[in-house]
C-alpha cells in the first residue's frame, strides 16, 4: 500500500477549485492500491487533514508529517493545485529536490506553460497558431490607440500568469482598455491582450495513458456569456459538449497540434489546451497543466467519453509517477 499525498489548495485565486479537485481525487483513488492524505497547502499553512477535519502540520524539510507520534512519509504525490505553487514549477522543484515522485509535468514545463506568452512563443515556430497578441507589463506606458492598431476589436485583455479566467475582460471598446488592464493586473503584472478570435472553440485534453501519449475527445464550449469565463466553467453557465461537434477532419487537425504541443513541449501527465477554430484552423489560447477535476470539470468529462474512469485516469497518472515517467 503506497502513500499518496494528494496537495490541494495554493496561494492564488483558485484555491477553493483545486481543494475541490483535491478532494474528487481523494474520493475516486483506489483504496486497494493507495492510502490517500488531503494536505492542504495555503499560504498561512501546510497541514494535513484527516477525515475528522483534524490538522496536523507538515514539516517542509522532508514533506512528512506527524500524526499522532507516528512520521508519515510519501512514496508520490498528486498534485492538485491550479495556479501557484502548484501550477507553476515551484512545487515540481521542491519534490524533485526530496526526490519524492509527483504526478504532473516537470518544473520547466510548468514555469513556461503557466506564462501564457512565453508558452506560444516556444510553440509558434512549430507551425502552431496563436492570437496576434500585445504585451504589458505593470509600469509601462498604456497607448490604447497602439493596443487598438495592433489586436483590434472587440479584443480580450488577460493577466498572463492565472487560471480559472480570473482577471480576463472582452474589450469592445478603446475606452475601456484601461478598466480591463487594471482588473488584469489585480491577478498578476504581466498582461497579455490578444486579438478576438471569432469561431468555434474547443478544449482538449492529452495524457500519458499506460505509456502512449493520447488525445482525449474534443469537447466544444458554448458559453452563454460573452467567454468562457469563470460563471461558465464553475456556474453553469455554458454548454459543454463532448464530442464537439466539429468534422472529423477539423477534429483530427485540433488532436494533431495538441499531441504536438505536449511532446514539443516534452510534458508528462494531463494537458488540457484550449482553441479557436478560425476559417478551419485551430489557435491556441492556453495549456494547462494541473486542469480542473471536480465533477464539472472537461478531463473528467472527456475521459468518461473516452470509457476511462476516474478511478484508473488517477491510478495510471500515479503509477507513472512511481515508474519515472
Amino acid at each position: 500500500m503506497k502513500n499518496i499525498a494528494i496537495a490541494m489548495g495554493g496561494y492564488s485565486s483558485e484555491f477553493e477549485i483545486s481543494l475541490k479537485s483535491g478532494n474528487v481525487v481523494y474520493d475516486y483513488l483506489d483504496q486497494s492500491k493507495f492510502k490517500g492524505y488531503r494536505i492542504h497547502i495555503l499560504r498561512d499553512k501546510w497541514v494535513y487533514a484527516d477525515d475528522g477535519n483534524r490538522e496536523f502540520p507538515i514539516d517542509k524539510s522532508d514533506f512528512s508529517v506527524d500524526v499522532d507520534g507516528e512520521k508519515i512519509v510519501f512514496d508520490a504525490v498528486f498534485n492538485a493545485i491550479h495556479g501557484t505553487p502548484g501550477e507553476d514549477g515551484l512545487l515540481q522543484a521542491y519534490f524533485e529536490l526530496l526526490g519524492i515522485p509527483q504526478n504532473s509535468c516537470d518544473y520547466y514545463q510548468a514555469a513556461l506553460t503557466f506564462n501564457k506568452r512565453d508558452m506560444l512563443s516556444v510553440l509558434k515556430p512549430y507551425g502552431i497558431k496563436t492570437a496576434t497578441s500585445y504585451y504589458l507589463n505593470k509600469g509601462d506606458k498604456i497607448d490604447t490607440a497602439e493596443i487598438v492598431s495592433k489586436v483590434g476589436l472587440p479584443c480580450f485583455v488577460k493577466p498572463n500568469k492565472s487560471g480559472s479566467s480570473f482577471g480576463i475582460s472582452k474589450v469592445k471598446a478603446e475606452a475601456e482598455l484601461p478598466i480591463a488592464i487594471e482588473v488584469a493586473y489585480k491577478e498578476d503584472n504581466e498582461i497579455i491582450i490578444e486579438s478576438f478570435l471569432d469561431g468555434t472553440e474547443v478544449s482538449v485534453g492529452v495524457i500519458n495513458y499506460k505509456g502512449e501519449v493520447i488525445v482525449l475527445p474534443i469537447t466544444e464550449i458554448v458559453s452563454e456569456n460573452d467567454f468562457f469565463d469563470y460563471e461558465a466553467k464553475y456556474l453553469g453557465k455554458s454548454q459543454e459538449i463532448t464530442p464537439a461537434r466539429i468534422s472529423e477532419e477539423l477534429a483530427e487537425k485540433v488532436r494533431a497540434v495538441a499531441k504536438r504541443a505536449y511532446e514539443v513541449l516534452k510534458m508528462k501527465g494531463f494537458s488540457r489546451s484550449e482553441f479557436i477554430i478560425v476559417d478551419g484552423e485551430p489557435h491556441m489560447l492556453e495549456m494547462n497543466t494541473i486542469p480542473g477535476l471536480t465533477a464539472e470539470s472537461l478531463i473528467p468529462q472527456q475521459a468518461r467519453a473516452a470509457g476511462i474512469s476516474l478511478t484508473d485516469l488517477f491510478t495510471n497518472s500515479i503509477e507513472l509517477a512511481l515508474s519515472g515517467k
